[in-house]
């Protein structure tokens, strides 16, 4: 008999039931039995397992779930189990053995101790332990174990109280997913709020999710998206061509009229059309064309009508000898870091009159130049199909695809589709994270955000995209009004609806759940990654939760940060919007004070001699008058973003006057965020030196925070600055998108 006895541990996984001979028996789910080394035939290598000594044969293991056994026979229990199970040869006791393969239906897990193997095998009759697979590595077994313990755990609770005309999708996707829905609230908290209109739907949300972020509404309405493409144009004029060129009234009709009335001046052929949208409106309310800017209706009674005036496409894609636009759905699942997904299926919507070019005869002809749905649901031409390639709407792909049938190269528009999404959502995040911070200051408890955004894109007949404009809210229904007898008018099922829409809030749901792995990537600063690099955010395997094998994979597509390296040189105004909320000092204010830009001034050091206080308080009162002029609702007092990003402007062009207004304003940025992180320097050295009793090895930063003076290191900003100066002299790449139907 040998001295050296080799300890291996049974692992019980999943035990369903237990059986009548182990009952009697005493045997437990949760036991740990020592057992003797398998025969050689079925034993790893022996220098990897850990041997006891001589010493062994005294040692014995034994767990006992049931506390009430715990006592004389827990005392016992070592002798009593060494007389029960032979540890003198390399064969276990073939009467536990049966026990056990009745219990666990002959299939043991052995884990080698001190080595992390893992055996799966069984007991034969005889005792003996034989091998029935090869050995899996721990990668395997942590998926495995991952599954059931994912199995057990609770069902995602989801608020659909406020869900309002999303309901029916939602409530087919959660029912898919197998959660659990409140379709009158909860008094305790959900995991996930779904809101039908804005954020502030519901007030009383300190934990969670919710599907609106704070101030998405308000961004997205056409003035304001409007302004903030313009300012990405200034700086990448060529990046940002696919916005048509806008005026916002009434503060620039004189200017309207005046450019408009130049270029019929110097060319008498032109004779250009425009498309008038009001601020507020949606599903095509109050939208007409013009050819001259008399045309206008800028008064509503007594009080001016804000509203964007926009080039009108005169040459779209046409199929069907009919105009047609694209809705896309894009979600944007965060904001720090920046996460942007895409539907791989989305909407077409067609017009109903024929097409043709704008002229002074058929200007009121809306079903011929406007897509929307609402406007073309009440033209007698409008089809309700079943088909997905055929009707008044119709599935993206259906479209896609015949136009690849034509020879058209579907990868380069697609690409395009994306870069376009990605640059709008960089345009609109800075103004989106002031709001965040102002309805969820830092510290504060509150829920996080995501959005589902409706995109409307018009192809041209060059098969270049266009934006349109974007939806906070756009249309979840999946049903569609139908007269079923005259003046009589029912919800009947739309096929075509359901099988987008229902896609996109399920794989949404999906993608935010609470329950699933999340993978470890470093906060994104806005300055964004360095040149190159890469973030793994594509989900494997073992992040899918157990439920989830019946879905079909996920229908939208990450193209952020995927594509970080093609788009993070465009996030400048990012980084402004991060030195506006540095300076705003109150938690929850949107507006900087006369005191607070002062003190911006003299933190990054831009006064001097030539650039006096006083100069600077002129500027500031100059830029917040004229913006307050703009924003006649608005009731806060002070210099709001869009100010300071002009008023920033303004200081980048009197600092470095012989560069361009892009490399005035990166070079700008590198000199602030440089003054504002030597001064952080400073003050941790000082905080170190005052403060005997910490060693200075212990300090640290926590994680999961970032710097409150500084909210983009040294060494991101250089690299965003090195993205840009890099594509300055290199000609952009083609972001070549995989088609996925």
């Amino acid at each position: 008999m040998s001295d050296r006895y080799v300890k291996v541990e049974i692992q019980v996984e999943e035990m369903k039931s237990l059986g009548e001979d182990a009952e009697k028996e005493g045997v437990d789910a949760e036991q740990q039995l020592p057992v003797c080394s398998p025969p050689a035939s079925a034993s790893p290598d022996p220098s990897s397992l850990t041997v006891a000594g001589r010493d062994a044969s005294n040692t014995c293991r034994y767990r006992v779930k049931n506390r009430s056994k715990l006592g004389k026979d827990a005392k016992n229990s070592c002798g009593k189990h060494t007389s029960d199970v032979s540890l003198h040869g390399p064969v276990v006791s073939a009467h536990v053995g049966k026990n056990l393969n009745r219990l666990l239906g002959h299939e043991r897990t052995l884990l080698v101790k001190g080595t992390g193997k893992i055996l799966q095998g069984k007991l034969e009759t005889n005792g003996n332990y034989a091998n029935i697979q090869p050995s899996k590595n721990n990668q395997e077994t942590r998926r495995e174990d991952g599954f059931k313990l994912a199995k057990k755990r609770r069902p995602v609770t989801v608020d659909i109280s406020k869900a309002k005309t999303s309901l029916e999708a939602l409530k087919l996707s959660v029912k898919q997913l197998k959660w659990k829905e409140f379709p009158l609230g909860r008094r305790a908290p959900c995991d996930i709020y779904w809101h039908g209109v804005s954020f502030h739907d519901n007030e009383n949300i300190v934990s969670g999710q919710v599907n609106k972020f704070p101030g998405m509404m308000e961004m997205l309405r056409k003035i304001n998206l409007s302004r903030a493409v313009r300012t990405m144009q200034e700086l990448f004029p060529e990046e940002y061509d696919f916005y048509p060129r806008s005026w916002i009234l009434p503060e620039e009709c004189q200017q309207f009229s005046t450019q408009i009335r130049m270029v019929k001046e110097s060319d008498a052929t032109l004779n250009p059309t425009f498309i008038v949208k009001p601020d507020g409106g949606s599903q095509g309310d109050g939208i007409y064309l013009i050819r001259d800017p008399g045309d206008l209706k800028l008064m509503v009674g007594t009080q001016a009508k804000q509203a964007v005036v926009q080039e009108y496409i005169q040459k779209p894609l046409l199929i069907d000898k009919l105009k047609f636009d694209i809705r896309l759905y894009v979600l944007l699942k965060s904001l720090e870091p920046l996460e942007i997904y895409i539907a791989k299926e989305g909407l077409t919507r067609f017009c109903t009159e024929p097409y043709q070019e704008p002229s002074q005869k058929n200007l009121s002809h809306v079903f011929m130049h406007l897509t929307n749905y609402s406007l073309n649901v009440h033209s007698g031409n409008f089809v309700h199909s079943d088909s997905q390639s055929t009707g008044s709407k119709r599935t993206l792909s259906s479209v896609l695809y015949r136009l690849a049938a034509k020879g058209v190269d579907i990868k380069k528009v697609w690409s395009d589709i994306i870069a376009l999404v990605i640059k709008t959502a960089i345009a609109v995040v800075p103004e989106l994270r002031v709001h965040y911070q102002s309805d969820i200051p830092p510290g504060k408890p509150g829920p996080t955000c995501f959005q589902i955004l409706g995109f409307d894109i018009l192809l041209m007949k060059n098969l270049k995209p266009v934006l349109l404009e974007v939806n906070s809210n756009p249309s979840m229904r999946i049903e569609h009004e139908q007269e079923v007898t005259p003046g009589v008018f029912e919800y009947v099922p739309s096929p075509v609806d359901e099988e987008v829409k229902v896609g996109v809030i399920r794989d949404t749901l999906r993608l935010v759940d609470p329950g699933r792995k999340k993978p470890s990537i470093s906060q994104l600063r806005p300055g964004g990654l360095e040149h190159g690099e890469e973030i793994p955010m594509e989900a494997e395997p073992q992040e899918r939760s157990p439920d989830e094998g019946a879905l079909p994979s996920l229908c939208l597509k990450q193209v952020y940060p995927k594509y970080t390296k093609q788009f993070n040189y465009l996030r400048l105004v990012e980084r402004i919007a991060a030195l506006f909320i540095r300076f705003l000092g109150v938690k929850g204010n949107m507006r900087l004070g006369p005191t607070a830009f002062r003190t911006f001034i003299r933190t990054c050091k831009l006064s001097n001699s030539i650039f006096s206080m006083a100069s600077v308080d002129i500027l500031y009162i100059d830029i917040t008058r004229r913006w307050a002029g703009t924003m006649p609702d608005s009731r806060e007092a002070g210099m709001g973003l869009q100010a300071f990003v002009e008023a920033f402007f303004h200081l980048a062009g009197r600092r470095f006057k012989s560069l361009p207004l892009r490399e005035q304003v990166a070079s700008l940025l590198e000199l602030c965020e440089a003054q504002l992180e030597s001064q952080t320097g400073g003050e941790e050295r000082r905080s170190v030196s005052c403060s005997r009793a910490m060693p200075r090895a212990v300090k640290s930063q926590t994680p999961g925070h970032t710097n409150p003076l500084l909210n983009s290191p040294a060494p991101l900003r250089r690299a965003s600055s090195q993205d840009y100066r890099l594509h300055q002299r290199l000609k952009p790449r083609t972001l070549r998108a995989n088609v996925e139907n």
